[in-house]
């Protein structure tokens, strides 16, 4: 294979940069080791939080690139057809040692050109926004332009845009080296085969580490640290109306309570370092630890326990030089690391898009626009679960199947099931993150039967092949007939050995 540029990593961050890049005359691959786009830890498990840009310390490449990307998503997220909605955000103030902070932070803000901040410190008047904020709140800071999106939709969304305009996404491959000759790149091996290529983008999220030590490039090292979070059911929708932050601690933005784009409370994370860069299991600690974080903003969350429906826990990738990696390099001339995006990676992904642009043009790699680049993504049609009847039944006069409700607790249709099949889903995560499907009350209890029907049927494979995420995540090892046939063929060796029959 050849390509200009290989993009590693199909994160939001690599997806971002893949669509960015495509807008010029090149053959672009990316490079994916997991089964679908977002699938990656970074991406799928994270706030969803599009950020204004006032945590972070003026001069650094987070604070120059946040701010920037917040502006930039209010202009691509309706382009690409994602879920997209400005709330506003409240940093809430439980004493009044916490005003510094505020005050802190507003300052950080007004350096990062995060406009029309405020502190609020009327009591009433925050209430009023927010009526099941703790009443002990004395003040918050609020930021207008803050914002909630789905990240795995996202960067679906920027994945198919950025294959609408000519980009090779390769999935289930792994990087395995990175060819570095006089100082030039000059390819990349994977486990499907060698690309030829002098210019390497490195967004492996977690893994950037490694895959910048395979083009020689040694000087930061990422650890994973780990975040638990729980999801309220949308019978709660309204219950916070925009995003809520404690006043930050020393690590972490602290554990918010948030609205999700599809009326879900989510609330999270908490913050332990890990050694393990695929631990991604929750513990009843840390659970607890991120449930009492939440009542410290909204009390009466308490009252509501019985309406969580799930938990979940996503690895951030920490650099060990607390800023975003971004960067080209002399030594080797081509290769730019796009690495440790860590909170706000989501908000400044277009931005770091943008950047890596420019740091392709100082590498020497020659630009030119094509006349073809389409900036536009239809999403999948929704019009069923949102009882639009007009659409609906035009919909469903084409192909019945828009009228067969699969997910019951989502209102998820057959025929946008197929659609997302067609679209690239292969496995039951690849349905659910394009469509819902499964991420309701009962958690797909209810559909996952039907869905392993549908991708069996539509993929030409057995049952016991399908697949939660793809890998060795089958969910049907083997037919109850055979069960029962080695039930049978156990008990027959037991009594020819004389042992009473089990």
């Amino acid at each position: 294979m050849k390509a200009d540029i290989v993009v590693i990593g199909a994160g939001i961050v690599g997806s971002t940069i893949a669509r960015e890049i495509s807008r010029y005359d090149l053959k672009i691959i990316a490079v994916e080791k997991n089964s679908d786009v977002a699938f990656g830890s970074p991406t799928k498990a994270n706030t969803g939080i599009i950020h204004a840009g006032y945590d972070d310390k003026p001069g650094t490449v987070k604070a120059q690139l946040c701010s920037k990307g917040n502006v930039l998503w209010h202009k691509i997220a309706p382009e690409v057809g994602a879920p997209f909605k400005e709330t506003g955000s409240l940093v809430v103030a439980l004493k009044e040692e916490d005003m510094s902070l505020l005050k802190e932070l507003k300052e950080r803000g007004e350096k990062n050109s995060v406009p029309d901040l405020e502190i609020i410190e009327d009591r009433k008047e925050l209430l009023r926004r927010e009526p099941n904020l703790n009443k002990e709140a004395i003040a918050a800071l609020h930021a207008p332009t803050a914002a909630i999106t789905s990240p795995y939709e996202l960067a679906i969304a920027m994945a198919e845009n950025a294959m609408k305009n000519e980009v090779k996404i390769l999935l289930d491959t792994q990087v395995t080296g990175i060819m570095v000759k006089t100082g030039e790149i000059r390819s990349v091996q994977t486990s499907k085969g060698r690309i030829k290529t002098n210019y390497v983008v490195n967004a492996a999220g977690l893994r950037a580490d490694e895959v910048s030590a395979m083009a020689g490039i040694n000087r930061f090292t990422i650890h994973p640290r780990k975040g638990e979070y729980y999801v309220f059911e949308k019978e709660l929708n309204g219950f916070v109306r925009q995003i809520l932050f404690p006043v930050p601690a020393s690590i972490s933005k602290g554990i918010v309570v948030t609205p999700t784009v599809d009326g879900n409370i989510l609330f999270g994370p908490n913050a332990h370092d890990v050694e393990d860069k695929n631990d991604s299991a929750t513990t009843s600690k840390g659970l607890d630890e991120v449930f009492s974080g939440a009542l410290r903003l909204v009390p009466k969350l308490a009252e509501k326990k019985n309406m969580i429906i799930a938990n979940f826990c996503g690895l951030r990738p920490e650099p060990d030089t607390n800023d975003f990696i971004l960067e080209s390099y002399d030594e080797v001339r081509g290769f730019i690391n796009a690495a440790g995006m860590k909170s706000p990676g989501l908000t400044a992904a277009p931005a770091v898009a943008q950047t890596v642009t420019d740091l392709l043009m100082k590498s020497g790699l020659e630009l030119r626009e094509k006349g073809s680049f389409s900036a536009l993504r239809k999403p999948i049609d929704r019009s069923v679960r949102r009882f639009d009847i007009e659409r609906a039944n035009w919909l469903i006069a084409r192909d019945p199947a828009w009228g067969h409700v699969v997910c019951r607790c989502e209102h998820v249709t057959e025929g946008e099931i197929l659609e997302a099949i067609r679209r690239g889903a292969t496995t039951l995560d690849g349905i659910k993150f394009r469509t819902r499907a499964g991420m309701g009350r009962c958690q797909g209890g209810f559909c996952i039967p039907h869905q392993i029907k549908i991708l069996a049927r539509e993929l030409g494979i057995p049952f016991q092949e399908v697949t939660k995420q793809g890998g060795n995540s089958r969910l049907l090892p083997y037919e109850a007939k055979e069960l029962l046939l080695r039930a049978e063929l156990d008990d027959s060796e037991e009594a020819e050995k004389g042992y009473p029959r089990s």
